[in-house]
């Protein structure tokens, strides 16, 4: 009896053993997972000059798991209506790792001022803005389009701090032929009241028959204000981008990515943004292809207008 007795116990002490060191490796593997966890992401491969445009995002609404680690850049188009920003922006997002996240200071609510813009821009570099861009847990750069004419100016000086300080690059996209912008703004205005298109407005179509709809229609130019109002315009344009220069900034003209949209000018966007290179793509079909002199009701007065001053090449080019 003794001699079993003793067994049993030498069992009891055996397994008792045992389990300890299970439990204790259970607890060394949990406080190893918390600290892995709580770990400081190390962006050891990146150069020293980008780390201040490193960013590895905690989104309040959810988490970003596995992809916790994976560096984010930010970035702001800027832009004006009408430019081909919102065709630029789809091209942006059909790339994998893009999220840019359209016009939001559209709503006059999220510009009334710095508060309510540091606040927004905050979300939507948070990760925590959600629209039909969002790709959000692994996404490599996030974003959205700004038009200059949304508060962008009138606060400029707070945004640029703001811009410096948070690290964001941003990508200037303008026309290069602002009188053909002037056009497209006119016939979009129009159209918010006509809704050629079966009765909707469509700032931005995606078949050749939608787009032959919406260029029949021919505005009427101002002739007498046209020349202050490029010259505005031009100067406007000229001032945010001498502003922001000294932010990591690159400055994109529609025409040139019209032209020459497969090749040179988007591998530049991906590079500026640090993306691995894909071929982009967008939907959306140009409205305005024909000459001026085919687009404008008065173009005697606009060309009579324009020639002879440093805008007149506005009237050929397309």
């Amino acid at each position: 009896m003794m001699v079993i007795l003793l067994f049993v116990m030498a069992c009891g002490v055996y397994i008792c053993s045992i389990y300890s060191i299970q439990i204790s490796a259970y607890k060394i593997a949990e406080l190893l997972n918390i600290k892995v966890m709580d770990r400081q992401c190390n962006a050891t491969n990146i150069k020293p000059s980008e780390i201040p445009y490193v960013h590895y995002p905690k989104p309040k609404t959810y988490n970003r798991g596995e992809c916790a680690c994976n560096p984010v850049r930010f970035f702001a188009i800027l832009s004006l209506q009408r430019t081909g920003s919102g065709w630029f922006e789809t091209l942006l997002n059909s790339h994998i790792n893009v999220t840019s996240n359209g016009e939001v200071f559209e709503p006059r609510e999220r510009r009334t001022n710095i508060t309510t813009i540091v606040k927004t821009m905050n979300k939507v570099y948070r990760l925590d803005w959600f629209s039909s861009a969002s790709k959000n847990e692994c996404t490599a750069a996030v974003g959205f389009k700004w038009m200059i004419n949304q508060g962008f100016y009138r606060h400029r000086r707070q945004i640029l701090k703001y811009f410096k300080k948070r690290g964001i690059s941003s990508i200037f996209l303008f026309r290069k032929n602002i009188l053909r912008r002037m056009i497209s703004v006119l016939a979009n205005s129009h159209d918010k009241d006509a809704r050629l298109l079966n009765g909707t407005h469509q700032s931005h179509v995606y078949s050749r028959m939608e787009a032959r709809i919406l260029a029949k229609y021919k505005p009427k130019i101002n002739a007498s204000l046209l020349l202050s109002e490029l010259r505005e315009e031009a100067e406007e344009t000229a001032e945010a981008i001498d502003f922001f220069k000294r932010t990591r900034h690159m400055v994109l003209y529609y025409e040139d990515l019209i032209n020459n949209r497969t090749n040179l000018n988007l591998k530049e966007v991906q590079e500026f943004l640090r993306l691995p290179y894909r071929e982009l793509s967008s939907s959306q079909v140009k409205i305005h292809t024909a000459p001026l002199s085919m687009q404008i009701q008065n173009w005697e007065a606009v060309r009579e207008a324009l020639e002879g001053t440093s805008f007149e090449r506005f009237l050929y080019e397309n």
